[in-house]
């Protein structure tokens, strides 16, 4: 568990780390998620801990980008519905599963996690591109958009981590818009999947309430940072820190 002010200002530091990242990536949870495992904090509470702290963050960085939405109210309308009962049924797993399952689990998540960070680059030229050659789709997306990104509150429920990044390839692909107005949908329906999980898991699991508050003081501070300045920031300086943390939180979980 979190011991003394050392191991604190280091959880604040990945809270604002993941808050930025969230905003301009979408892979925050690779930061804190294996910060919190090397102090020793148990998985599933680690996970539980880490979703409700970094709500405030999400929303910190959605309302630094606001003036991105302008104009998506109905495509909002339609897809919040499904990141909702995603986010449920993935919370209700996780909660239900045993955490023997979560521990088996999650090294595989991370790993895919890792593996879209990697692929980004490649995904948002294809997005980029195809984006750019269609036309005539409706303003909510393609048929399927809808059930993928169900698909992908499920995933955020449970886990999370590239949550964004798979928001982003979907909205991408199905979906015809600027990124930067992607981006700013992929936060909306971040936060609504880690508010409805943090709700769920305040009401009936455990929360380690002083990680959380950690996390959530260095998120709010990270998510203005990620609206305001994170795209000027390398990515592929972000993207190499995810993967190496990831690696390192695959390696830890898989030893233990």
């Amino acid at each position: 568990m979190i011991e003394g002010w050392g191991e604190a200002l280091a959880v604040i530091a990945a809270g604002a780390g993941a808050g930025a990242i969230n905003t301009v990536v979408g892979s925050g949870t690779l930061i804190t998620f294996p910060t919190l495992l090397a102090f020793g904090v148990p998985p599933v509470v680690a996970n539980v801990s880490n979703t409700v702290g970094l709500v405030p963050g999400t929303l910190s960085g959605l309302l630094g980008d606001r003036e991105s939405l302008a104009g998506q109210k109905a495509r909002l309308r339609r897809l919040l519905p499904a990141s909702l009962v995603g986010s449920l049924a993935g919370a209700l797993l996780l909660l239900w599963l045993p955490a023997k399952a979560f521990s088996a689990i999650v090294p595989l998540l991370i790993g895919i996690g890792v593996a879209l960070v990697i692929a980004g680059p490649a995904i948002s030229r294809r997005v980029a591109a195809r984006a750019a050659s269609r036309g005539g789709v409706p303003d909510h997306g393609e048929w399927w958009v809808w059930p993928a990104v169900a698909l992908a509150g499920v995933y955020g429920g449970y886990f999370g981590a590239a949550q964004g990044v798979l928001l982003m390839a979907i909205l991408g692909i199905g979906v015809v818009d600027s990124m930067r107005r992607h981006n700013a949908t992929k936060n909306v329906l971040s936060t609504a999947v880690n508010a409805l999980a943090a709700v769920l898991f305040i009401l009936i699991a455990h929360v380690d309430w002083k990680v959380a508050g950690l996390i959530a003081l260095g998120a709010i501070i990270g998510g203005q940072i990620g609206a305001r300045i994170g795209k000027s920031l390398p990515p592929q300086v972000l993207r190499a820190v995810i993967v190496i943390v990831g690696l390192i939180a695959i390696a830890n979980l898989t030893l233990r």
